[in-house]
């Protein structure tokens, strides 16, 4: 039974009338104006810790090397119950900087594309404002509120704010000296520096529950070809291995679309990219190189094991040769990460589905065809329950185009309230009842 009682229902509202707009903008826009690209994100984790320490709340910062680290917060009940972890990453996909980011996101940095928080009415916008930074607010919000009220707790609540959340690893920058900066790994150390719980609750984008996560699997693929001039290639052996790369990246696009189909299944749809293509000189387009290579993300599902998925890709790129004899085509996979699952009847997915439910005061609606993972992975693959919730993203009536960039960086305050409510009341729900309530 997950439902609240009055008691917790009680504890709720007084918990819920603490929720403060101007608060949260106040939280989110002090986030977004530390810059806190991955690899780079102890300043921002300090931060964190120095504003809950001002609450009054136990708080410390878990430093990674000297510019990477974690906040870690807790609500520590009386021992008799489960204890949750809130979790949120803290790193931006892009760094904000022209020379690191251009022109790979366009032609100049947008106004949401750089670390300047600007407030325009009940939306907040800069880098991040949304996703991670929205989120990772109001956890820290609800922390707070819960702390303010008093509200009684039988098993802690732990708030942890992750390093290298984002896909990728180490930036290009110099000063930027590791090179496992993200890929999770700031949930990784956070699990294996004793941070545990007995559940998690992940926020990042999307209202609605989620239980099961895509995992991803990189591979870089290398085309051969002839070093060739321009001023011969009509008398000797041509073959453009630029040509050839494109020849093979075009075909695996189509094959994308059967191994998504294939794969579909539970709230997953994973998908196929091609992101990064290296090959010549750009100083001397006379010269054609003799390769080009080009690396690529395949989302997995949970029911996948990265060996399978090394196969499908094989057996797809093997099929390509055949078709075309005369590319000489290498591969070798750089990355994997599972995917994961939750059984959807563990008490987290359950209690976090009530809070939906009681917020919507409809049966839930999970979101399907989910190609997105996250740091569920990493909590899910050290045996942490968890489930996933998020906030809508902004829509039409937002100061900027409905884009990929403007759901990373632009936030709705309104939505930060929702979810704020959200996770409170997931947390009296779990942390108010005895262990063997939860099922443990």
């Amino acid at each position: 039974m997950t439902a609240l009682d009055h008691a917790r229902l009680a504890l709720l509202r007084d918990a819920e009338r603490l929720i403060d707009p101007e608060r949260l903008a106040e939280l989110i826009t002090g986030m977004t104006g530390i810059p806190s690209p991955t690899g780079e994100e102890g300043e921002l984790a300090r931060w964190a810790v120095s504003t809950l320490a001002a609450s009054g709340i136990d708080a410390a910062y878990q430093p990674i090397d000297d510019a990477q680290g974690n906040a870690v917060a807790r609500l520590h009940g009386d021992g008799t119950g489960p204890d949750l972890l809130l979790y949120a990453p803290i790193d931006t996909l892009t760094t904000g900087n022209p020379e690191e980011d251009l022109p790979r996101v366009g032609a100049t940095l947008r106004y949401d594309m750089v670390p300047e928080p600007v407030r325009d009415g009940d939306y907040v916008i800069g880098l991040g404002a949304s996703n991670p930074k929205g989120h990772a607010a109001c956890l820290v919000a609800a922390l707070e509120i819960l702390h303010r009220a008093g509200t009684p707790l039988r098993g802690d609540v732990v708030l942890g704010l992750g390093a290298g959340g984002m896909p990728t690893n180490k930036r290009t920058a110099p000063h930027v000296r590791r090179y496992n900066a993200g890929q999770g790994n700031g949930a990784s150390f956070m699990l294996e520096q004793g941070v545990w719980a007995d559940f998690a609750l992940i926020a990042k984008p999307g209202w609605a529950v989620s239980w099961d996560e895509v995992g991803l699997c990189w591979f870089e693929v290398t085309v051969g070809g002839s070093y060739s001039y321009a001023g011969s290639r009509h008398r000797i052996d041509y073959r453009n291995a630029i040509l050839g790369a494109g020849t093979v990246a075009a075909a695996l696009e189509e094959w994308f679309a059967e191994y998504t189909a294939r794969h579909t299944s539970g709230t997953v749809a994973p998908q196929g990219n091609i992101g990064a293509i290296e090959g010549g000189f750009m100083r001397m387009p006379a010269v054609s190189p003799a390769s080009c290579r080009f690396v690529l993300d395949l989302r997995t599902s949970p029911a996948s094991t990265p060996m399978s998925v090394k196969r499908e890709f094989a057996a797809a790129v093997a099929r390509i040769a055949a078709a075309h004899p005369r590319l000489e085509i290498g591969w070798d996979m750089t990355l994997a990460i599972p995917g994961t699952a939750t059984d959807p009847d563990a008490w987290i997915v359950r209690a976090a589905i009530e809070a939906w439910e009681a917020e919507e005061g409809r049966a839930h609606e999970p979101i399907l065809g989910n190609s997105g993972a996250t740091d569920a992975n990493i909590l899910r693959g050290r045996g942490l329950p968890t489930a996933r919730i998020g906030m809508a993203r902004a829509g039409a009536e937002a100061p900027l185009p409905v884009d990929f960039p403007m759901g990373m960086n632009v936030v709705d305050l309104r939505e930060m309230a929702r979810l704020t409510r959200h996770v409170m009341r997931t947390t009296i729900n779990t942390c108010t009842r005895a262990t063997a309530d939860v099922g443990l």
